[in-house]
C-alpha cells in the first residue's frame, strides 16, 4: 500500500495590533539601504501595507507566550508603521497583517526573506511605467508615486519605447543596458533596427558608435544655424529634434537638414532687406563666409554718433541697477533664476547703447557694400562698408604747384644696388636760359633728390628710434589705409588669404581676437592717412611697439601649400614659434574627428594614440574600422596636450607618455554594465528590504540625466 507524501503546511497568518510588535535582534539587516523610512511610510499611507510582516511569539522564561511578537524580517516596514503612528496617522492598535513562524531559526527567516526575493528586471520596470502612463497617469504623478525624479520617469518611458524587436534582444541578454540607452536617441523603430543589423557587421558595438550611426547626417542643436532660427521655429515648421536623455546632448540633433537650411535662408533674406534699404551698392548674404573674405577691399571709416542725453540717462540707470544686483548677490554661490535673467537683460541693453551703429557718408555708401552672415553664437553678423577695387574712384595724379604750370613730368625710380644710388630719368631737355623764374629742370630735380635720398638713408641708419617710427608709419599705412601713399619708404605688408579653409576658421576664437585687435587700432588711428605721422609721433613707446607687432603679424604666412613649396619659410615659422613660445593647445586647437583623426590614415591614428597614451591604448583600438577608430581616438586624447607634428613648437614636450593599462582605452568600461534595476529603491510593489546588489544597479546612477 502506497504511503501518501506529507503535505506542506504553511505558517498561519493573522492581524496583530501594532502595539504588540517589537523589533527582533535576530534581524540580519544592519546597514541602511534602499528607499528611506520616510518614503516607505508615505508609500504605505498611499497603498497600505502590500506585504505581510514575519513575526515570532515572544516567550517568557518558562516558555509561555507573553502576547508580544518580535519581527526578525520586516524591520523597515515596522519602522515605517512606527513613524505613521508617531505622526498620528495610524492608530497604535491598528491591525498589522503578519505571518507567524514557530519553527526554525529567526536569523534564517531574516536572511531567507532578503536573499530569496528576485529583483524586478529593468525591462519589466520600464514597461510597468509605460502601462501607468497609458492608463492616464502623468509623468509627474508617476514620479511622485515612486519617489523618483521626473527625469528618471522620462528615461524609463523612453527605454520602453524602443523597438519591440530590440527590447526582446535586451530581455534575452543580447544587448547591454548602455546599448539600449543609446538606441533611444532615435524614435524611429525602423532606423533603430537598421543600425542594430549594421552593428552585427561591426567590430565596435559601443554606445557611442550606436549614437553616431543614429545621428548620421543630422545637425547638432548647438550649430549656429539652429541657434539662429531657434529650435521652436524649426519644430513649428515640422522639423524633428531627437534628444538623448541619458547623456548631455547639447540640445539634441535636428534631423531635417533641408528644412533647417530653408528656414535659415528665409530669415537671412528677411533681415537683409533692412540692410539693403540703407542704400548699399551690393549686399552678399550667406550663413558663413570664409576667413579673410574682406581681403583686398577698402573698409570705410564711419563714425559712431555721440550718445544722446536720453541714452546716457538710460545707461546710467541700467548701470546703477547692475551694480546694485551684483552687490546684493556678491556672496551667493548661485544666482536666482529671475536675477540671472535680469542681469543678462541689463548687460544686453548696456551693450546696445555702447555699440551704436556706425554712420557712413551717404556718397560712400553708394559705392560700398555689406556682408550678412551668422556669427559663431548664432546671431546675425553684418559687416558694412567694404569697397571693391572696381568701385573705387580713379586716383588723380598728385601735382606740385610748379608742375601745374609746366607740362614736364618727373618719373624717377631710385634703387640701392651694390651700394650705389642710381636714377632712371625721363624728362625733356633742359630749357635754354631765359629771363624770369622757371621750374627746376626735371633732370636736376632727380639729381638733387638723389643726393637727399642718400643723405636720408645715412641719417636714418644712425637713428634707430626715428627709423622705427618711419617703418611703423609705412607699415601702418599699408595695413590700415588701402591707398595710402604718404611715405617715402618702399616697405610693404602683404596679407595672404587662405585658399584651403579649415572648418569654422572664421568663427574661431583666434580669428575673432585678431579682428577685435584690428578694429581697436582702427578706432585709435586717424581717419586720413595724411594725419598718421603726427598721430604716431604722439603715441607712447608701448603703443608704438604694440601697433608694429600687429602690423607685422598680419604678414605672417606659415601655410603649407602643395603647389608652393617654401621649406625655408616654414623653417623660419618654427623659429618664430619658438620665439613667441607658441602653444597650440592653449590657442584652442584639439584633435577631433573633424580636425584630424577623420582625415588621416588608420596607421597615423594608431601612431597618435600610442604616442599620447601608450602602446596598450593603441593596441586596444587597432581592430576597429577607421570611423570607429577616429571616434575612439578623439575620446582617448580629449583633454590631452598631444599635437600633430605640423602644430608642434620645437623644444616643447609632446605629451607625458605612460604605457596605460588596457582599461584606459575605455573599451572595457562599456562592457562592465550592471543591468539589474533596483526594485525596492524605486518602486513600492513590495516593501521588503531591497538587496544591496539591486541598489548598485539603479538606472539613474548608471546614466546621466539630461534635464
Amino acid at each position: 500500500m502506497a504511503i501518501a507524501s506529507k503535505k506542506i503546511i504553511l505558517s498561519s497568518s493573522r492581524d496583530i495590533p501594532f502595539n504588540q510588535l517589537i523589533i527582533s535582534q535576530a534581524n540580519v539587516r544592519r546597514i541602511k539601504a534602499g528607499v528611506s523610512i520616510e518614503e516607505l511610510a508615505e508609500d504605505i499611507a498611499r497603498r497600505t501595507l502590500l506585504q505581510s510582516i514575519t513575526v515570532r511569539p515572544v516567550r517568557d522564561a518558562d516558555g509561555n507566550e507573553t502576547g508580544m511578537f518580535e519581527i526578525p524580517a520586516g524591520g523597515r516596514r515596522y519602522r515605517a508603521l512606527e513613524l505613521l503612528v508617531k505622526q498620528k496617522r495610524l492608530a497604535k492598535t491598528a491591525p498589522v497583517p503578519c505571518v507567524i513562524r514557530e519553527d526554525g531559526i529567526p536569523e534564517e527567516d531574516s536572511l531567507a526573506e532578503n536573499t530569496q526575493r528576485a529583483g524586478l528586471h529593468p525591462l519589466d520596470q520600464f514597461r510597468a511605467f509605460l502601462a501607468l502612463r497609458e492608463k492616464g497617469q502623468s509623468e509627474e504623478e508617476i514620479a511622485a508615486a515612486f519617489f523618483v525624479s521626473g527625469t528618471v520617469v522620462k528615461q524609463r518611458l523612453r527605454l520602453a519605447s524602443v523597438s519591440p524587436k530590440l527590447l526582446d534582444v535586451y530581455a534575452a541578454d543580447g544587448m547591454t543596458l548602455d546599448q539600449l540607452m543609446a538606441f533611444t536617441v532615435s524614435g524611429d523603430h525602423q532606423r533603430q533596427e537598421q543600425v542594430f543589423e549594421r552593428l552585427a557587421q561591426s567590430y565596435s558595438k559601443e554606445p557611442h558608435v550606436i549614437r553616431r550611426m543614429l545621428t548620421e547626417g543630422a545637425v547638432r542643436a548647438v550649430d549656429k544655424r539652429a541657434q539662429f532660427i531657434g529650435l521652436e521655429t524649426y519644430a513649428e515648421a515640422g522639423g524633428v529634434v531627437v534628444r538623448d536623455l541619458f547623456q548631455g546632448d547639447d540640445g539634441g540633433w535636428l534631423q531635417d537638414v533641408g528644412l533647417l537650411d530653408m528656414l535659415v535662408a528665409e530669415k537671412l533674406r528677411e533681415q537683409s532687406e533692412v540692410i539693403v534699404a540703407e542704400g548699399w551698392k551690393w549686399v552678399e548674404v550667406a550663413p558663413d563666409f570664409p576667413y579673410g573674405h574682406t581681403y583686398g577691399l577698402r573698409h570705410l571709416r564711419g563714425e559712431q554718433p555721440a550718445i544722446t542725453d536720453e541714452q546716457q540717462a538710460a545707461r546710467d540707470a541700467l548701470q546703477a541697477e547692475l551694480d546694485g544686483l551684483e552687490k546684493t548677490y556678491v556672496d551667493a554661490d548661485e544666482l536666482p533664476g529671475d536675477v540671472d535673467e535680469r542681469l543678462g537683460e541689463i548687460e544686453t541693453a548696456i551693450h546696445a547703447i555702447d555699440d551704436r551703429p556706425i554712420v557712413f557718408d551717404a556718397e560712400e555708401i553708394g559705392r560700398a557694400g555689406a556682408f550678412i552672415s551668422i556669427d559663431g553664437s548664432g546671431n546675425l553678423r553684418v559687416e558694412r562698408g567694404y569697397v571693391r577695387p572696381e568701385d573705387e574712384r580713379p586716383i588723380e595724379p598728385e601735382l606740385t604747384p610748379e608742375a601745374e604750370d609746366d607740362t614736364g613730368v618727373v618719373r624717377a625710380r631710385t634703387e640701392h644696388e651694390d651700394d650705389r644710388l642710381t636714377g632712371d630719368v625721363e624728362s625733356a631737355a633742359e630749357p635754354e636760359e631765359d629771363d624770369g623764374l622757371k621750374p627746376i629742370p626735371d633732370r636736376l630735380m632727380t639729381e638733387l633728390t638723389a643726393h637727399r635720398t642718400l643723405a636720408l638713408r645715412h641719417a636714418l641708419g644712425e637713428q634707430p628710434d626715428v627709423a622705427f617710427l618711419a617703418a611703423l608709419h609705412a607699415l601702418t599705412l599699408r595695413a590700415f589705409y588701402r591707398y595710402g601713399s604718404d611715405t617715402c619708404l618702399e616697405l610693404e605688408v602683404k596679407t595672404i588669404s587662405f585658399g584651403a579653409q579649415a572648418p569654422g576658421l572664421n568663427d574661431s576664437p583666434l580669428a575673432i581676437a585678431i579682428d577685435g585687435r584690428h578694429q581697436a587700432w582702427v578706432a585709435a588711428l586717424p581717419k586720413e592717412p595724411g594725419d598718421l605721422w603726427g598721430a604716431l609721433k604722439a603715441f607712447d613707446w608701448d603703443s608704438r611697439q604694440a601697433l608694429l607687432a600687429h602690423c607685422v603679424s598680419l604678414s605672417v604666412n606659415a601655410v603649407y601649400e602643395a603647389y608652393n613649396r617654401r621649406p625655408r619659410a616654414l623653417a623660419h615659422a618654427d623659429q618664430l614659434a619658438q620665439a613667441v613660445d607658441l602653444d597650440m593647445v592653449a590657442a584652442g586647437w584639439a584633435p577631433t574627428v573633424d580636425t584630424y583623426f577623420g582625415r588621416v590614415t588608420k596607421a597615423r591614428i594608431l601612431a597618435s594614440v600610442r604616442e599620447a597614451k601608450g602602446t596598450r591604448a593603441g593596441d586596444g583600438i587597432e581592430h576597429l574600422k577607421k570611423g570607429d577608430m577616429a571616434e575612439k581616438a578623439q575620446e582617448l586624447l580629449a583633454g590631452s596636450s598631444w599635437l600633430p607634428e605640423p602644430l608642434r613648437t620645437p623644444g616643447h614636450p609632446v605629451v607625458a607618455v605612460a604605457d596605460t593599462p588596457s582599461d584606459d582605452t575605455g573599451l572595457s568600461a562599456d562592457r562592465e554594465v550592471e543591468e539589474t534595476a533596483a526594485d525596492g529603491g524605486e518602486t513600492a510593489v513590495a516593501e521588503s528590504e531591497p538587496q544591496a546588489e539591486d541598489e548598485a544597479a539603479e538606472i539613474d546612477t548608471h546614466a546621466v540625466a539630461a534635464e
